[in-house]
């Protein structure tokens, strides 16, 4: 007979429970050899308490007399270590490894037992007849217990198995430290010390307490922040008027009669704003209110320090005090002071964890929020201010944090002080107060202009940001058209206006600085002056002097962070403000799209008078919308550059906002844009789109879509890493990885919005007969095209046509035909070019062949240089390109290089840099200014000590008024010095940062296109938004605060030798221990900082590229899985930041102990030698080591601060030894001044390769171009057409060869000289947000007559004269309120204005409709028919007509001869227009 028939294994038996549950709980504890000895010894000291009861009932029944005491106290202490023992009991039960509680009764019952048994040895030694021998046995065994109790309570236990920590690999030692280990932060000493020994790694860092993860942070804050929002929301009735379709009656021409049904409908209104600060508090308060709890002991544990100064003076005063109170008083300061060590270090650690969860929680909503904003908020929100709110605001929140309960411990700590002053001084104190009010509307008149100029530097560096981002996004089109000097001044001009805007801060900040350095030795001076002055018999002793001193430097603390702590809440506001507005934008409206049940009807979409706009506030971009699509069609919408058919495709998205009507689909979607959005992970990651792989589907997916042949030229086949936005595939590339990944998903319903437009002809139509067509593997799905290729019309089962945001006809291919409306128009326009297409593409089936290689089958190759394979010699033998295919390894799949993280020391070439960015004259100049102010603050100092050292005649001091005037002069010598370095610092800062900002933007200009396919621009941004932003406002006040308190320490030793020589036996062993202290800490810190540095560039780049590719999440639905991505790296940075804060408070324990033994020690030896010592310089001595714990708790936190944000200057500097392009312009150039003035090219034996270790891509060439040639180029994919145009520009250099314009080798110009006198149209349409007229002519080189006469010919003038602000209009950020057509006319105007004699077309109209594409080609035959006009092809039709054509192949010259002559070679040409159905 089992267990299982002995008890019921559903748990219905009770017996079966409770067994259960003893067994997991004694499992779940594991009790260790910890805990049994602590219970067992709590029973023993139980036992021990009750026999001492015992043996005196036991006396008493003997008859002798016993004291109640005997009877009453060990019954207590009986009861209490029962208690003890079943508390120690329960804590172990709630998983408590170390208990703080029980740690400080054992402390406390030792101390009490210490003292009896300090008598009880006495009485011992002094009455050895009467010890009772039992009562002394039982209290010695006693005594040892609770020693043995005391270590075992330092001790910690093991981790319950429940806990998070045993399923971790490497768990954070917090949870699992003992209690002394978690107060002094002994818990982190294994990471310094590996850290000490070597570079820390990632590996080395814990994982993130559980409570500090994004997944328990940020749904708090985000379930409170929509609480808020809704408490300010209230129902308002609403009429709507719908138009209702009458079931059966019609009016006579068909038409349905309409009627109007009101429906009342409940919509949420606004009321006022809601509150983040409120979400805020509710969110982190609690845990934060501990903090206040350590605060408030802590600002009253600090005056203990002045008070026990007052009693050490007394006694030095009153020779008769016995010596022992002396030692007592030292003692007591060095255990207060160590005290108010451990809890200041606790507080400044629950305020920097909770600083860190704001974060993770703001970056986490913010996150959250920018998947869901409509278009219309997201326009009115920059990449760059959603970045800023990311990096910059959220860390405002950290830093204000930390100081936050200034606000109301800065008062407390000025009444106590004014209180002990009172004391001390009486009235004249008033006089001090004065001053300090006085101070206060200064302050506050600083703290408000500080906030708009905050606010203004904001806007600047906003802008500044956003068109970083944007140069960095279009860096290549800058460099084609030689743009970069036009682009470098728009951000210089932007930056002098933030560097203005920080001149005034500065100067402002000189001024805070100056009142309140001065605002401590004013109040001093004004109090002591009223003091002696009020009644000649006012003696200013020491006592009455240096006690008052001690407490004037604890004013000055409040006093100096007050100002700060209302900067810091000023610009926390500022950023709370911006904060509320993102997070209050409006959501897209999940009913905009409705999702009926599978069964309900057999459309899969349907639009029932439908009216969409982009905002709530346009006009309807889409009207009168009405469409039923039944499931499985094959629907293409068709139309001219901007009718709506992308608005269409946002509609059924939901991305638009529903103005009437109703749409519903049914089933999933998956969505192709028209611009593929590529992620930077792998070519397979970017196709499975976070879906399961499945071998044999994938395999199916990459075939249909041709990307087999790509796959075998990418180094690392489908794991070649994609660089951001997809730099190193061609424009047709990304476009089918674009559709693989939507084919992949595998759903019901699928909008294409034009993606064959960036693929060759037969691509595209292996593409269509692969995937979308009636045989495709798509068939059966809902697929709605959005097309430009007529071709694929006649195999549409539906067909709309739209005309200015319209739906103008729908039906089939013959029945449109037979209509002769708009769709036939629009198909006799282009018969005569594409007809023999239409007909072709009935029948034959298309050689599976590459893509003519898109924008840059270039980049690709550019980048894999930057990888660590080229493409694959195509010119080896078979077995070469096996054993090529097996060198293909994961590193030649790596492109981008993460930010590294330097390690080791900042080198003092560094901070040679920053001083000569400052100017040396300035440097030296500084620091003897800071040199003046210390000497003249030691002087008075010293000066008041004699001055209280003055012998006092007939109850007067004589020459107090001369005491007073130089103590009041020195006092002046001091504040001017303070306000001079002040302003000195504060520029010097100014005049670096502009320097090295400008040489970095230069830098970086300069760069090479290698160069940022290399680096993801997150990298850059970051350089230029975050170490700038150190460098501006971070570096110069570091360098004050460590300047002060370099000279602080040193004072203050100089002071503490001169009183008691004795402390030099002990002042170079703690110096030696707090350098090493520092140095060891230092190694971590650096590091940690770095690690954290390097860790955040993902969490922006990641960030922007989901901005890009919203529309494509939500369509297909992953923004959990997003949001997930999001959360881990955020989690990921946050781990390397938690140790640096933990490491900041290991620190800060040690070093306030050296400070806290100076205290000792000086007190200690001023005790000893208290016959020889004057009042006046013990009390100096002793108020000055009082200050030495907080100096040098600043030096260091200063010094490692000043290397930890130099690193920023090391990280900017870095781009200036990184390679750099040729020179712009040459000094001596003979370059004559119409060139090229025929267009003569002629190109002897030219090749060139990516990189030094690779084979060449091209090479070989000699071709001879006369002036006015019309040459197309034409190849399959990875034939080096856009090789030899990059060649061409010098985008690469020549590898063999030369290149000559007009007899002139283009080698030896300068790049700016060659590429301004030559124009290119790129592939993709890069417009920067600015002007329309900013956008075609940067330098202003034209005037208003020639750009509308470009606009004319691009076919541009009817829409920019339509628009509000004509050549002023506003393009917003990369252009997006333009259509692709449209852009692609701007870059025709953009040529059309320059008018050179060479015109390059890389692939240029591959994204316009055929009416565009025909407008561009009529325009350049007419405009450019003078020039030599050298065309890639896409599209073959549109180079029969040239006068030659290049055909190339794996690199060098195929044929080179006229379109007929080539047709009739029957050659490589030929077989392309086959393909294309042009032969």
């Amino acid at each position: 007979m089992g267990i299982d028939s002995f008890c019921s294994l559903d748990g219905s038996d009770p017996f079966w429970v409770i067994l259960t549950n003893r067994i997991l709980v004694q499992c779940f504890l594991c009790s260790s050899h910890v805990t049994l000895l602590q219970q067992v010894i709590g029973f023993t000291l139980w036992l021990i308490c009750w026999a001492d009861v015992f043996y005196s009932f036991w006396e008493r029944s003997l008859g002798a007399t016993i004291a109640p005491v005997y009877l009453v106290s060990p019954t207590m202490l009986g009861v209490t270590m029962l208690l003890a023992t079943f508390l120690i009991q329960y804590e172990r039960r709630k998983g408590v490894q170390s208990s703080g509680v029980m740690l400080n009764f054992w402390l406390i019952a030792i101390v009490c037992a210490t003292v009896t048994f300090r008598s009880k040895i006495l009485h011992a030694l002094n009455e050895p007849a009467s010890v009772n021998v039992f009562k002394y046995t039982t209290f010695y065994i006693y005594y040892t217990m609770l020693l043995i109790s005391l270590i075992l309570a330092c001790l910690s236990d093991q981790p319950p198995l429940f806990s998070q920590a045993v399923k971790d690999s490497n768990p954070c030692p917090e949870l699992g430290a003992s209690f002394l280990s978690r107060i002094t932060f002994w818990w982190i000493t294994g990471l310094m010390v590996t850290g000490y020994k070597r570079p820390l790694e990632e590996k080395d860092l814990w994982s993130l307490n559980t409570e500090d993860k994004s997944q328990r942070v940020v749904p708090q804050l985000v379930r409170r922040w929509d609480q808020e929002c809704n408490k300010v929301k209230r129902p308002v009735d609403k009429t709507l008027y719908s138009p209702k379709r009458a079931a059966r009656g019609e009016k006579k021409d068909g038409q349905p009669i309409e009627e109007s049904e009101i429906l009342l409908a409940k919509t949420l209104q606004k009321t006022g704003e809601p509150s983040l600060f409120c979400a805020l508090c509710q969110t982190f308060g609690p845990y934060f209110l501990v903090s206040s709890l350590y605060k408030i002991i802590h600002d009253i544990l600090m005056f203990v320090g002045p008070e026990i100064l007052r009693l050490l003076i007394q006694f030095v005063n009153d020779s008769s005090a016995p010596t022992w109170h002396g030692y007592f008083y030292t003692t007591l300061l060095f255990v207060c002071t160590c005290v108010q060590t451990l809890i200041l270090q606790k507080y400044f650690h629950v305020c920097f964890v909770t600083g860190m969860r704001l974060r993770t929680a703001i970056v986490g909503a913010v996150y959250r929020k920018a998947l869901v904003i409509t278009n219309a908020a997201r326009r009115t929100s920059t990449v760059g201010e959603i970045v800023n709110l990311m990096s910059v605001d959220a860390q405002r929140f950290m830093d204000l944090i930390t100081y936050i309960n200034m606000i109301w411990s800065a008062p407390l700590q000025v009444i106590l002080a004014l209180y002990f002053l009172w004391q001390n001084l009486g009235p004249s104190v008033l006089a001090g107060v004065a001053v300090m009010v006085l101070m206060v509307p200064v302050n506050a008149v600083i703290a408000m202009k500080t906030k708009t100029y905050q606010v203004a530097q904001m806007k600047s560096k906003d802008n500044r940001i956003k068109l970083m981002n944007e140069v960095l996004n279009g860096i290549k089109v800058l460099k084609l058209y030689a743009w970069e000097l036009a682009f470098k001044d728009k951000v210089s001009a932007i930056r002098e206006s933030e560097l203005r805007v920080l001149k005034k801060t500065a100067y402002l900040g000189a001024v805070s600085t100056f009142t309140w350095v001065c605002a401590p030795f004013l109040v001093a001076l004004s109090t002591f002056a009223v003091y002696v002055l009020m009644d000649e018999h006012n003696i200013l002793d020491a006592q009455k002097a240096f006690v008052s001193l001690a407490l004037f430097n604890i004013l000055r603390f409040p006093l100096n962070m007050l100002p700060m702590v209302i900067s810091s809440m000023v610009q926390a506001s500022v950023s709370m403000k911006r904060l509320r507005v993102f997070l209050s934008h409006e959501e897209l409206d999940e009913d905009n799209v409705e999702r009926p049940a599978i069964t309900a009807s057999p459309d899969s979409i349907r639009i029932v008078d439908g009216a969409f706009s982009w905002s709530k506030d346009d006009s309807p971009t889409l009207k009168r919308i009405n469409v039923r699509i039944p499931e499985g069609a094959l629907v293409a919408v068709v139309g001219h550059v901007g009718s709506g058919k992308s608005s269409l495709l946002s509609a059924l998205l939901g991305e638009m906002q529903k103005q009437e009507g109703s749409v519903s689909i049914k089933g999933s979607v998956a969505y192709v844009p028209q611009q593929a959005w590529i992620q930077n992970t792998t070519l397979k990651d970017n196709i499975l789109f976070g879906r399961d792989a499945k071998d044999s589907w994938y395999q199916k997916v990459v075939e249909a879509c041709a990307l087999l042949p790509d796959l075998e030229i990418l180094p690392g086949g489908d794991l070649t890493e994609i660089g951001e936005k997809g730099v190193n595939l061609s424009g047709g590339q990304k476009q089918r990885v674009s559709v693989a990944r939507a084919i992949y998903c595998n759903c019901a319903v699928y909008l294409l919005d034009d993606p064959l437009s960036a693929v060759d002809a037969h691509v595209g139509k292996h593409i269509f007969e692969k995937v979308i067509g009636p045989q495709g593997l798509l068939q059966g799905r809902t697929r709605v095209l959005v097309t430009h290729g007529l071709s694929f019309l006649p195999q549409a089962d539906l067909i709309l046509v739209m005309v200015d945001g319209e739906i103008t006809e729908m039906g089939s291919y013959t029945e449109l035909l037979g209509r002769q409306g708009a769709f036939a128009e629009f198909l006799h326009t282009y018969t005569n070019t594409e007809q023999e297409e239409v007909e072709e593409s009935v029948g034959a089936v298309p050689r599976k062949g590459l893509e003519n290689g898109g924008p840059a089958a270039v980049q690709s190759q550019i980048s894999l240089n930057a990888a660590g394979t080229g493409k694959t010699p195509e010119k080896t033998e078979p077995s070469d390109v096996a054993a090529a295919k097996k060198a293909k390894s994961t590193e030649a799949a790596r492109l981008t290089e993460a930010d590294k993280a330097n390690t080791g020391r900042v080198k003092l070439s560094v901070f040679w840099e920053y001083t000569k960015a400052i100017g040396l004259p300035l440097s030296i100049f500084s620091f003897f200014l800071f040199f003046c102010h210390h000497l003249s603050s030691l002087g008075s100092n010293y000066w008041l000590s004699l001055w209280t050292d003055d012998p006092v005649i007939n109850n007067t001091q004589p020459n107090r008024e001369m005491r007073l005037g130089v103590y009041g002069a020195l006092g002046l010598t001091q504040g001017i010095a303070v306000f001079c370095y002040s302003v000195a610092v504060s520029v010097g800062g100014i005049l670096a940062s502009r320097y090295l900002h400008q040489t970095m933007l230069y830098n970086v200009l300069r760069s090479p296109m290698s160069f940022f396919e290399r680096t993801p621009s997150g990298n850059l941004v970051n350089r230029f938004a975050k170490e700038t932003d150190t460098i501006d406002s971070v570096i110069p006040s570091i360098i004050k605060m460590f300047m002060g308190s370099m000279f602080n320490v040193l004072g203050s030793c100089a002071v503490i030798l001169i009183a008691t020589p004795l402390v030099a036996i002990i002042i170079p062993p703690l110096g030696l221990l707090y350098f090493f202290v520092q140095r060891f800490y230092v190694a971590s810190s650096r590091q940690l900082k770095r690690l954290e540095s390097v860790s955040r560039s993902p969490v922006y780049t990641h960030f922007n590229e989901t901005l890009l590719g919203t529309s494509v999440i939500r369509a297909f639905g992953e923004q959990q899985r997003f949001i997930r991505e999001s959360d881990g790296r955020v989690d990921h940075n946050q781990k390397a930041y938690f140790p640096s804060i933990v490491a900041n408070r290991w620190l800060a324990v040690r070093l306030e102990f050296v400070g806290n033994c100076i205290v000792a020690f000086a007190a200690l030896f001023a005790v000893m030698a208290r016959d020889s010592l004057s009042p006046g310089i013990m009390g100096l001595s002793i108020s000055y080591a009082l200050q030495v714990t907080t100096s040098l708790n600043w030096l260091v936190r200063m010094s490692s601060e000043l290397e930890t944000n130099i690193v920023a200057v090391e990280r900017v500097k870095e781009y200036g030894d990184t390679e750099k392009e040729a020179e712009w312009r040459l000094e001596h150039s003979t370059l004559p001044a119409g060139w090229p003035t025929t267009g003569h090219i002629e190109i002897r034996n030219f090749g060139l390769r990516y990189r030094e270790d690779l084979e060449l891509a091209i090479s070989d060439i000699s071709v001879n171009i006369e002036g006015g040639e019309k040459v197309g180029i034409v190849g399959r994919t990875g034939a080096g057409k856009s090789s030899l145009t990059l060649g061409f520009f010098r985008i690469i250099e020549a590898a063999q060869g030369e290149i000559c314009v007009d007899a002139v080798n283009i080698a030896e110009l300068g790049l700016h000289e060659l590429r301004s006198r030559i124009t290119i149209i790129p592939q993709d349409p890069v417009l920067f947000s600015g002007s329309l007229r900013m956008n075609l002519d940067p330098f202003d080189g034209y005037t208003d007559e020639e750009v509308w006469r470009a606009l004319e010919l691009a076919h541009l003038k009817n829409f920019v004269s339509g628009l509000p602000d004509k050549l002023n209009h506003e393009c917003s950020e990369g252009g997006e309120n333009l259509s692709l057509g449209q852009r692609q006319l701007v870059c025709l105007a953009r040529a059309l204005l320059r008018k050179t004699k060479i015109l390059v077309l890389d692939e240029a109209t591959a994204a316009v409709d055929l009416q565009t594409d025909n407008l561009i080609q009529s325009t350049i035959r007419t405009q450019f028919e003078d020039c030599t006009v050298l065309t890639i092809a896409h599209r073959l039709n549109t180079i029969m007509d040239y006068t030659r054509v290049l055909v190339l192949d794996k690199g060098q010259m195929a044929e080179f001869d006229s379109p007929s002559n080539l047709t009739a070679k029957k050659g490589i040409f030929y077989k392309m227009a086959k393909d294309s159905g042009l032969v």
